[in-house]
Formats: structure tokens, C-alpha cells, sequence
């Protein structure tokens, strides 16, 4: 059986659908994420984009306009996911627009350079700043692991 998920930004005017479980879920310490999320850090779970649809809404590109490709309600300004360059074919959304977000504990956290003190997101990876390539696929198998045992 396939497990859809939904979810939707503040307002409700876009509307998100993933299928299937995440490959990976994290939390980014980095100052762009913090500054983004208003927060200590960003929570996301990283889907390949054949497992990804905007199903109601029209999301705008927010943020640094970059190639990290942000993407925002354009109503209530919901930062919604991000399609980064650097990973090929692959949607990184933030697991707090989910109705089950409780379920998107990080596996890992990025960035912990830029970690305040006092954050703690309880992720069973850290890195300084992005994993090692090298280690990318062994982190997803675990985390995949992980998954099936809950």
C-alpha cells in the first residue's frame, strides 16, 4: 500500500501531497534557514519530485531567488519546500506543513556550525555542514531503516 501525505501552508491556499516516505528527514541549523523559519532551525523531509505535487495553490519563488529554488505561498508567505540544484531531482519539504509533522523527527541535522547553544532536535547524524557525498547513500539506507522499524 502506498501512504500518502498532505499538507498545506498557513493559510491553506496551497495545498502539498507527498507519496511514499521520505528518503531522508532533517533539521538545518545554517543562517539562512533560521533566518527563513524565524526559528533555531528548519525541519524538512526530502522527497524525489516524481513523489511530490502541489495539488491546489500556485507557490512563487521566495527567499534568496537562487538556485536553491524556495518556494512560498504567495498569500500567507508559508515557506513551503525548496528545490535544490545541488541534489538533482529532488524536493526538500518542510515537514511542518504536514498534518502528521510529529511524524518528521530529523534523522539528521545540517549545519551545526551555525547551531545555537541551546538547540537540540534529538537527530541521530550531525554534521558541520552538508554529510559527505561519499556517505549520502549509507545515511538514506539507514534512515530507511529506521522507517521500517516504527
Amino acid at each position: 500500500m502506498t501512504i500518502t501525505t498532505d499538507g498545506h501552508c498557513l493559510c491553506g491556499q496551497v495545498k502539498l501531497r507527498v507519496t511514499g516516505a521520505p528518503l531522508v528527514t532533517m533539521a538545518c541549523h545554517c543562517r539562512g534557514c533560521q533566518r527563513l523559519s524565524a526559528s533555531a532551525y528548519s525541519l524538512s523531509s526530502l522527497y524525489p519530485s516524481a513523489a511530490f505535487e502541489v495539488v491546489e495553490g500556485a507557490p512563487v519563488i521566495g527567499g534568496l531567488h537562487g538556485e536553491n529554488g524556495q518556494y512560498f505561498c504567495p498569500h500567507c508567505l508559508s515557506w513551503l519546500f525548496t528545490r535544490p540544484q545541488a541534489l538533482g531531482d529532488l524536493v526538500n519539504v518542510r515537514a511542518t506543513m504536514f498534518e502528521n509533522a510529529a511524524q518528521y523527527r530529523p534523522f539528521m541535522e545540517t549545519f551545526t556550525r551555525d547551531k545555537l547553544p541551546w538547540a537540540a532536535t534529538g537527530a541521530a547524524h550531525s554534521f558541520h555542514e552538508f554529510p559527505p557525498r561519499e556517505g549520502f547513500g549509507a545515511l538514506l539506507a539507514e534512515h530507511a531503516a529506521a522507517q521500517e522499524r516504527r
